[in-house]
C-alpha cells in the first residue's frame, strides 16, 4: 500500500482517512486513478480540489455507516463503489457491535481491492456474470441452522463476521494450529479461488497450472478429510508455503496467491516509505536491499521480488521480536514456493496462456 497526499495541501494521508488533519478538507479514495482526493461540498455533491480537481464525486453509499471512503463519479447512476458493489449480504446493523466488526471487514476488503486494481485484474459482480465475485458477511449460516463456514463457491465468498473479532480469530488460529490468521489473509486466500476459475480454468492454462501446483481434479472433500485426519504432508516446508497448502492443489494455489498479495503489497509499502536495508553485520550483502522500485511494473521479475522480500521479512520479524510479538511473517519461502509465486506473478501479468482481455470480463483498471 502506497502513501497518499492530500490533493489540496500535499499533507501525507493514509488509505482509510476521511479528513485531512492539516487543511481539514474531506477526503475520498478515487479507485480509477487510485488517488486520495480532497473534496469541497458543492450543491449536494463533492468537487475535487487541487491538481486532481475538476471532477465531481459522491461517496459510496456505505460511507454513512463509516465503513467506506471510496468515491464514485457524481453522475454515476449507482450508489456503491467499485469494491462495495460486490457485497451481497452485510451484517444486521441493528445488532450491537456489528457495525464495528463490519468496519474491520470492509477495511480489509478495500485493501484487497486496492491490490486487484493495481494489478489490473478482471472483475465482475454477480449481476454481471453468474459466477461473478460476491461477498457475504454472516453471523449465521445461509439456512440459519448451521455455523458460518468461511469459504468460496463459484465466486461467492462467505466470511464469518466473527473473524473480525480479534480475540475470536486468535482463538480459532490456536485451535487450527495456524501460525498466521488475519482478515486480510482470508480475503486474499478466498479471492485466489475465484481467480483460479477466471485465470486458470477459463483462461485455458490448466495444464500449465497443474505442472506447478499438481492435480486439481483430485477429490477435494476427500483431500481435506485426509489432511485434517493425518496432518500435514511430510516435509511440506520444502514444497508448500503453508501446511494447509499441501491439502489440495486448489488450496496450494489460493495460499500461494494470498502470499503473493502479501508480498507485493508490503514491498510497495516499503518502497513508498523509502526503506533501504543495509545491516552492518551483513558483510556478504545478502540482506542489503533498496526497495525503491515499481513492484507492479511488468518488467519487475519474481527474482527481484524474492530478493527484496527475504531481507524485508527478516527485518520485520526482528522488529516484532523486539516488541515482544510473534513473527510478522512466520513463513520460509523454499525454492519450490518461489517458483510457485513466479507462476502467480506471470499469471497476473497475463503472460501464462491467454491475455486477460480474452477472458470475457472487464479488467479492474477500467472498473
Amino acid at each position: 500500500m502506497k502513501l497518499f497526499c492530500c490533493s489540496s495541501c500535499g499533507h501525507v494521508v493514509f488509505f482509510e482517512n476521511v479528513v485531512c488533519e492539516r487543511c481539514n478538507h474531506a477526503l475520498g479514495f478515487e479507485p480509477q486513478c487510485r488517488q486520495m482526493l480532497a473534496l469541497e461540498s458543492a450543491d449536494g455533491i463533492w468537487q475535487a480540489v487541487g491538481p486532481h480537481g475538476g471532477g465531481r464525486w459522491k461517496y459510496c453509499g456505505n460511507y454513512v455507516h463509516g465503513v467506506c471512503n471510496w468515491l464514485l463519479p457524481g453522475d454515476d447512476g449507482g450508489s456503491l463503489c467499485t469494491a462495495c458493489r460486490h457485497n451481497l449480504v452485510i451484517p444486521n446493523l441493528e445488532a450491537p457491535g456489528n457495525v464495528a466488526l463490519w468496519q474491520k471487514m470492509e477495511q480489509a476488503k478495500r485493501r484487497l481491492f486496492y491490490t486487484i486494481l493495481q494489478l489490473g485484474l478482471p472483475l465482475a459482480t454477480r449481476a454481471e456474470n453468474p459466477e461473478g465475485l460476491g461477498f457475504e458477511f454472516r453471523t449465521t449460516g445461509a439456512d440459519r441452522s448451521k455455523p458460518v463456514m468461511t469459504g468460496h463457491e463459484d465466486g461467492l465468498i462467505t466470511i464469518a463476521l466473527a473473524e473480525a473479532d480479534d480475540a475470536e480469530r486468535e482463538k480459532r488460529r490456536h485451535a487450527m494450529g495456524e501460525p498466521y490468521r488475519t482478515l486480510l489473509g482470508h480475503f486474499r486466500h478466498e479471492v485466489g479461488h475465484w481467480y483460479w476459475d477466471r485465470l486458470v480454468r477459463d483462461g485455458g492454462v490448466l495444464a500449465e497450472c497443474r505442472a506447478v501446483f499438481g492435480n486439481d481434479a483430485e477429490d477435494y472433500g476427500q483431500a481435506l478429510q485426509r489432511h485434517y485426519a493425518n496432518g500435514p504432508k511430510p516435509s511440506w516446508q520444502d514444497h508448500y508455503v503453508s501446511a494447509y497448502a499441501g491439502s489440495h492443489a486448489w488450496e496450494d494455489f489460493a495460499e500461494t496467491w494470498a502470499h503473493y498479495f502479501h508480498i507485493v503489497d508490503t514491498l510497495e509499502t516499503g518502497g513508498d516509505w523509502g526503506i533501504m536495508l543495509k545491516p552492518e553485520a551483513d558483510r556478504s550483502g545478502l540482506l542489503s536491499v533498496d526497495l525503491d522500485f515499481q513492484i507492479f511494473d511488468e518488467a519487475t521479475t519474481i527474482e527481484h521480488i524474492a530478493r527484496a522480500w527475504t531481507p524485508l521479512a527478516l527485518a520485520l520479524n526482528s522488529f516484532n521480536r523486539s516488541l515482544g510479538h510473534q513473527d510478522l511473517y512466520p513463513f520460509v519461502l523454499s525454492p519450490a514456493v518461489i517458483a510457485k509465486l513466479g507462476f502467480i506473478h506471470e499469471l497476473v501479468h497475463g503472460r501464462v496462456g491467454v491475455q486477460q482481455a480474452d477472458l470475457g470480463m472487464p479488467t479492474s483498471s477500467a472498473a
